[in-house]
């Protein structure tokens, strides 16, 4: 019998799948897909601790980028600009063949084509049924690990409840002959969340938007808008969808089971970015399950560990980024405007980019750093949000 089944061959899969074979057990790596890296809907945009932490190679580096412009609803515009990189665009597709690369390496069996569509938990086993072949069959393993994205009829079914919030991501391919840098527009073309312009090669670039509602209809009359502008050439692109998590669900772990990476929520609320947590959630899953299974214990309590470790690393950060993210839900156009004209006008925007704490990968930092100065949480204290006692804790 097989030690694990991953369900999901994106990056947190394989990593995971990398470090359970490197210690000996066996595992195999069901992708729904025909190939890993076909996940179109992913800007692909990392820090760089991340690509230090996990040792990243500059084969599936697209470019760096150190520098991005971000509009308000009403046009105005912050520069943000540091001479060295803050982050890396990545080419997903050789990203997820490098990950998937690094697990076969180490031991683990990748079977592509191979959607699961059921879950049973026995006593003595997990039990995952399969379609493939348009036929369906049943593999077994010792334990189950989902990391199978933004899946919620799975994570039903494992009994691990349901995401308490999320949104939908859209993106497209465009030719844009003249981007030299990451744009971000807030405002109506993407409402409560924002779309983006990122140069990815010369010449081309990803268009794409989060939303809660009609996410394609918003990135086409976007596109239209972009082309009348003569920032894009091309509008009639083929559109990618995917559902992001904005809050993880109640519980990531059961009877010989662990969820991972966006089937976790371990997912960025502010940006919707779930690579550098995926990882990192992972690295903790792997360690977990590890001792589990060489204890032989695989109860919900056991395993309950994993929800107790990545809590400390990653919570306060899902905390602070979904209690920011609802507050920005809530703020009309004008009060975004008049945050922008205060914080250029006050100088801190280029304060915040001077501060050593400041980073790409944890935005809790960002997040209270911000809120410090008065003359920007005063426009925000309308909303009658806990800014002194800082954000609440998750459920």
């Amino acid at each position: 019998m097989l030690d694990v089944i991953v369900a999901g061959g994106g990056p947190t899969g394989s990593h995971l799948a990398q470090r359970l074979a490197e210690k000996g057990h066996k595992v195999q790596v069901l992708e729904a897909r025909a190939a890993v890296g076909e996940k179109r809907s992913c800007t692909g945009i990392v820090g760089w601790e991340f690509i230090k932490t996990f040792g990243i190679p500059d084969k599936v580096i697209i470019r760096q980028a150190n520098s991005a412009i971000i509009y308000s609803p009403g046009g105005n515009t912050i520069h943000l600009h540091r001479n060295d990189p803050q982050a890396c665009i990545l080419d997903r597709k050789a990203f997820d063949g490098y990950m998937a690369e690094n697990a076969q390496k180490a031991g683990a069996e990748f079977k592509f084509n191979h959607r699961v569509t059921g879950i049973q938990i026995e006593k003595s086993h997990a039990e995952v049924i399969i379609a493939a072949e348009n036929r369906e069959t049943k593999i077994s393993a010792k334990a189950l690990i989902l990391a199978c994205g933004f899946n919620p009829g799975i994570l039903e079914k494992a009994g691990l409840g349901c995401f308490k919030d999320h949104v939908a991501g859209v993106q497209a391919e465009v030719e844009a002959p003249g981007l030299g840098e990451v744009e971000v527009y807030f405002g109506d073309t993407a409402p409560g969340f924002f779309s983006w312009l990122v140069p990815v090669a010369p010449g081309t670039a990803k268009a794409g938007l989060l939303a809660r509602k009609e996410p394609g209809a918003l990135l086409k009359k976007w596109l239209v808008s972009l082309a009348e502008q003569g920032k894009i050439k091309s509008k009639d692109v083929e559109i990618h969808y995917g559902g992001i998590p904005l809050k993880p669900p109640v519980r990531t772990y059961g009877e010989r089971l662990l969820a991972v990476g966006d089937a976790a929520g371990h997912t960025k609320p502010t940006s919707g970015g779930g690579i550098y947590y995926g990882l990192i959630g992972a690295e903790i899953a792997a360690e977990v399950l590890d001792k589990a299974l060489i204890d032989g214990d695989l109860t919900a309590g056991r395993l309950a560990r994993y929800q107790r470790s990545w809590k400390p690393q990653l919570g306060r950060d899902l905390r602070t980024g979904y209690w920011a993210r609802r507050l920005f839900e809530r703020l009309s156009h004008e009060q975004i405007d008049l945050i922008f004209k205060i914080m250029k006008s006050g100088g801190i925007d280029k304060a915040l980019l001077n501060a050593k704490d400041l980073s790409f990968d944890w935005h809790s930092r960002t997040i209270m750093s911000l809120l410090k100065y008065n003359v920007v949480a005063g426009p925000l204290k309308i909303l009658k949000l806990p800014f002194s006692s800082g954000p609440p804790e998750a459920d």
